[in-house]
This record gives C-alpha cells, structure tokens and sequence, in this order.
C-alpha cells in the first residue's frame, strides 16, 4: 500500500480525491471483466475462524498478544479484540474427502494453540458470542494494538459524531452506550471462500445470499450479548449496530448501513463494487500509488487496492472479493453468515451445507431467485437470526405450479434443501462418507431442533431455575460449553446443561 493520510486530514478534498481514484478502480475492474482475463477457478474453498480467550471460569481473557507469541504460526492472527484471535485454514480443492481433512488440520491447529493459551490461563472458546462478556470488557482499552484497529474506530466514531447506542428487543432488551467500536469484537464468525468465474459470480451470489437464512437458522450460536438473551443469532443485531457509522439524521432519511444484506439480486460482480462506491463514503484514508487504468493500458493487473480497501469496510454478509495471485485477477464470494463453533464437528456440518446447497441452488435450471423476491430473502435472514431452529421460513414451492410457502425451517431444510446440498457436494465431487456424515448433523439438529443457541438458552434458563443470579448462570453455561466442546461431539447430542 502507498500512502496513508492522517485522519484529520481526511477532508472534504482528500475524499473528492480518493472518490475519484475508487472510480478509476471501477472502471478498471469493469475492462477486466470486458476482458475475461480472471483466473479460472481450481474449485479451492478457504475457511477462517474467529475465536475467543475465555478463563476456566468462562470470562473473557484480554491476552491475544500473549497467547499468539507462543503458538508462533502465521496460520493465527489478531481480531479487533483483546480476547480474540483468528485461524485460517490454507485454501483446499473442494473434493474428495476434504471436510475429513479439515476436520483433522483444525482440530489439530485448535488444541495445540488450546495448549499455548493454557500458558497465559486462557483457553480457546468457538462461539458466536461469548456470554459472560460485558461493557467493561469491551471498550476501546480493549483492542487490540494494532493501527488498523485503531484507525477504524477513529473514523466510524468520527463520521457519527456521536457515541454508538445498542439497542436490541429479543427475549430481553438490551440497550447500552458505547464510546467505540470495540462491542464488534464480540461478534466472532466462520469465513468460507469460494473462487469462481465472473461469468459464474452473480449465481453464486445469489445463491448464497437464499441461503443464508438456513444457514443462520440451523447453525445459530449466538443468543447472549452482555448477559441479555436476545436473538438467537444476536451477532447480526450487534454487528450492525456497532459497525454503524451513520449520524442519527443519515439513517432517519434511509440511508444504508455498513453491515448490509443487500436489496437486490444481482446480475455482475460489479453491481456489488459499484453499489459500495455509490453507497459509502470511503472510511480508512490510504492511498496507492498505482494507477488501474495505466496498469491495465501496460498489459498488466492492478490491484485496485483502494476498491479492495473500501470493500473490506462493508460488511455485506455475503462479501465479493477481488485478489491478484501469481499476476492473474480472481473473485470470490466470501460467507460470512455463520457463527463459530459449538465444535469442530458443528463448523464442519456448516460448511458441507454451505456449499453444497449453493452448488445446487446455483446450478438449479429455475434458480430460486427467479422465483422468490428480494425482499423474502431478507425477511428470511431476519427471522431465522431472530427465531433460530425455530424459524419460518418462505422458499418456492417445487414443480412447475410456483408460488411461495412459509414453513418451519427443519422441514424445509429436512425435506428439500438437504437432498439438495447432497447433490451440491456430489456434482464437487464430495466422497459420499464425508457428505453424509456431515450433513448428517444438520439433519439430526432439525430432528432435535437444537443448535448452540437453543442450548445455550436450555442451559442458561436450566442454570437460573436451579437458583444461580444471572452472572453466575452466564459462568456455568459457558463453562459447561467449553467442556462439551472439547469431547468434541456435535452440539445436538449433548446433555443439558447445568
């Protein structure tokens, strides 16, 4: 990267300026696609982690910086909170028995950095939203020491001119002010990536943008912020709340947050680009030297880097990515819907899901957003992080008939889109153990209708109704959870709770 503006010199000058440069961008990523100069994909999937540092106790440990020194791999990294790290998994061509594969390098990745956290009295927790988390714990003291962090939350704080209020209605009502962004840190999710052809890109997309509401309402692992039970997948709720850095005003008159679904089916890549460009003024002030379109004149491959920049500051749940590998362009649509955890078992079952039933949706020859408006998708995404296992959902009726039903999500998921996603991970050419065993797991959640957050929930009410106070209650849930999670079992098979 070139240049970095200091933020206060982030003027209505030096934004025309960087406006103009996210155009050039545009412009050159629409010659490339003109051109068809992308890689053709290898069928390769990646797949991040982010992870949480919790005590024996189940509080939040602020110790990243300790426990990533000792496990000393580039495969971990930072979050935006002091009790948060990440892991990412090298990219896999998605065939074969590659979900066993995974299961085995992230349980083995997992227990060796368990071990180095164990050093510093932490341990590692997959989970959506760690309970026992409070204002205290996430204030801007709290991020983690890195500029770009810090930088963030400078200018989503400074483009609101005013502190960020949460306000949730679930179960409970939550409503907190914060001075920073740091409760984002609470937020921790699974990233799946999955590279395809430009021609292949608005598909794919589309497909996952139907899909994630049954990929939140089967895989929900999220119902406590601050010790509130609110949504089953409050993450979404949160996110966009404390990512928001709209004025008050701005979002009176409608104007689009940050962490965004979307509202429209798209028919490019670039729809996405642009809509960013259009839609959100530019948030992190780094420029780069490079020209695009004098790269592209060259005969070479920009790197867009201030599109790039700008699109990682949009939090869309189903992300376009454009990288440059080896001086070949590429996209990829990145997941970013589903939580993490309960076990490696449970992210592995996600996963199969996931891509099998966007190979399906995808390939299907009256794809389902031909049949089904926008609008129900969002409606869908809604419910399903509101509701849970325990959602309605509305999907198109099979056959020619057409229309729409709305039905409870296991049905659905039981009846259509599991045969659905078995075919997905069939046409990649999935070993047929590893499909069932995984999808397997999704069906017998439907079957039990149990997720982590209706457990979670089970246990918390379980643990209250035994006479613990709610602080205590928080504890023992999550200090119950970690010790089913290590057995390693999926999460529909544990016993209740305290």
């Amino acid at each position: 990267m070139g240049e970095k503006v200091a933020a206060e010199a982030f003027g209505p000058a030096e934004r025309r300026r960087y406006g103009e440069k996210l155009n050039r961008c545009l412009e050159a990523l629409d010659r490339l696609l003109a051109e068809r100069r992308f890689d053709r994909p290898r069928n390769l999937m990646g797949l991040e982690i982010e992870l949480n540092l919790a005590d024996s106790d189940g509080m939040p440990r602020m110790k990243n910086a300790q426990v990533l020194d000792r496990i000393g791999s580039q495969d971990f990294q930072t979050e935006l909170g002091q009790f948060n790290l990440e892991v990412n998994i090298l990219p896999h061509p998605l065939t074969g028995r590659v979900l066993d594969q995974l299961a085995e390098e992230l349980r083995t990745g997992l227990a060796y950095a368990d071990r180095k956290a164990g050093e510093v009295a932490a341990g590692i927790v997959m989970i959506g939203i760690l309970p026992t988390l409070t204002g205290e714990d996430l204030v801007a003291a709290n991020l983690s020491a890195a500029d770009r962090y810090t930088l963030l939350n400078d200018q989503i704080m400074a483009a609101r001119g005013e502190e960020i209020v949460l306000d949730i209605q679930g179960v409970e009502h939550l409503r907190y002010v914060a001075g920073s962004i740091a409760p984002e840190a609470a937020c921790t999710s699974v990233q799946l990536h999955l590279q395809v052809t430009p021609a292949r890109f608005p598909g794919v997309w589309n497909a996952a943008q139907a899909a994630a509401a049954v990929q939140v309402a089967v895989g929900a692992n999220a119902p406590f912020v601050f010790g509130r039970e609110l949504w089953r997948e409050s993450r979404v709720p949160l996110f966009l709340q404390s990512t928001d850095s709209r004025p008050p005003q701005y979002r009176d008159q409608g104007v689009r947050p940050r962490t965004w679904f979307g509202e429209r089916w798209i028919s490019s890549a670039y729809d996405l680009f642009e809509e960013n460009v259009r839609y959100f003024p530019a948030l992190i002030p780094i420029r780069d030297e490079e020209d695009p379109l004098e790269v592209l004149d060259g005969g070479g491959v920009p790197s867009l880097a201030e599109l790039v920049l700008h699109n990682g500051t949009i939090y869309r749940w189903n992300r376009p990515v454009y990288g440059v590998a080896d001086g070949v362009p590429h996209l990829r649509v990145e997941n970013r819907v589903l939580p993490a955890g309960p076990t490696v078992t449970d992210v592995l079952a996600n996963t199969a899901f996931y891509y099998g039933l966007v190979r399906a949706l995808a390939d299907d020859p009256r794809p389902v957003w031909t049949r089904m408006p926008f609008e129900r998708a969002a409606e869908n995404f809604d419910a399903a992080c509101r509701h849970g296992i325990d959602a309605r959902l509305t999907w198109p009726r099979a056959g020619r008939g057409g229309g729409l039903a709305t039905l409870p999500v296991e049905r659905l998921v039981r009846d259509d889109l599991l045969p659905a996603a078995a075919a997905g991970l069939d046409a990649w050419g999935v070993e047929p153990g590893d499909r069932d065993r995984y999808l397997g797991v999704i069906e017998q959640r439907c079957a039990r209708r149990t997720n982590g957050a209706s457990w979670q929930a089970a246990a918390y009410h379980r643990a209250r109704e035994g006479g613990l106070d709610r602080e205590k209650a928080l504890a023992a849930t999550v200090r119950a959870y970690c010790e089913l999670a290590r057995t390693g079992e999926p999460v529909h098979s544990w016993p209740p709770g305290p």
